[in-house]
């Protein structure tokens, strides 16, 4: 590793003091390190802009939290650079390196001494009519919701061309086994293992109650086509990026190309995060 990217989360002053600290880290191991253009004005160094820096380090060490990473992860997607997300606090799955394991880790970076996971992506086109009128390609879910005064959407589904239902809801999460633990978690979706290949179709708030979750084979492509005509709807990319849906568009998802390679905690395995982050029974952990 000779040249590192730091993406952080601006607009708060501990993830400011961390990329100092970085930077003098980064200096003192004979390191070339780089920050966001936006970031100069907290801390004068080298930067680079987000299309640019995915082309040009190692690695980026993202600080902040998920949005944090999700955001830096839709930049570098084509390159497959590996990701170290530090969590500066709150909940966060992907983002599972704590501010006292960072130098360590880094320690073992350098050397070559590190593990990853490859995590897939989704691609979503957004139809009208016979065009694409956009696509986005996501780590965590697709989501397709009303707005707060509108009623119950009708959405219509099909996989692999073959009709599935009409789902009458709040909307429809399409999510990878990354972003099972975010949106899809909260809709009453199932919790799947990460490395996993299949993508989870989990309704909002259905109106029909035994409209469940489904989990389908990472080659389906899921189609989506909104029937309402008068509802205030949005489609939604990884809880960040997103637009107003008319009625007829549709949006097509499948897997995406390439992956994310998120490096793994030195010291926690994936269940140990998991029961971390969801407080599972953490006074019944048994002994060894």
């Amino acid at each position: 590793m000779e040249r590192i990217g730091i993406i952080a989360k601006k607009n708060k002053p501990e993830a400011m003091k961390v990329v100092k600290e970085l930077i003098k880290w980064f200096k003192d191991h004979q390191v070339k390190c780089f920050i966001e253009p936006e970031m100069e004005k907290f801390v004068p160094h080298s930067s680079l802009g987000m299309e640019e820096m995915p082309h040009s380090v190692d690695m980026v060490v993202v600080l902040g939290g998920d949005g944090t990473l999700l955001a830096a992860a839709r930049a570098i997607q084509k390159r497959r650079i590996p990701i170290l997300g530090v969590n500066l606090g709150g909940l966060g799955f992907l983002t599972a390196i704590t501010l006292d394991e960072l130098y360590p880790m880094l320690e073992n970076i350098l050397r070559g001494d590190y593990r990853t996971d490859e995590r897939m992506l989704l691609k979503a086109e957004v139809w009208r009519g016979e065009k694409v009128i956009d696509e986005f390609t996501v780590l965590n879910d697709v989501v397709i919701n009303k707005g707060a005064l509108a009623r119950i959407i009708e959405l219509e589904t099909s996989i692999n061309h073959e009709y599935l239902t009409t789902f009458r809801a709040d909307g429809l999460v399409i999510s990878t086994p990354t972003g099972s633990t975010g949106y899809s978690l909260s809709a009453g979706g199932p919790i799947v293992y990460p490395s996993l290949q299949s993508i989870i179709i989990t309704p909002i708030c259905p109106h029909t109650l035994t409209n469940r979750p489904i989990i389908v084979p990472e080659g389906a492509t899921i189609r989506v086509t909104l029937c309402s005509k008068e509802e205030e709807v949005f489609l939604t990319l990884d809880g960040q990026v997103g637009f107003r849906m008319e009625v007829r568009d549709r949006v097509e998802v499948k897997k995406g190309e390439g992956f994310i390679s998120l490096v793994n905690s030195p010291s926690k395995g994936y269940f140990e995060v998991l029961r971390a982050k969801l407080t599972w029974g953490g006074d019944l952990v048994p002994n060894r």
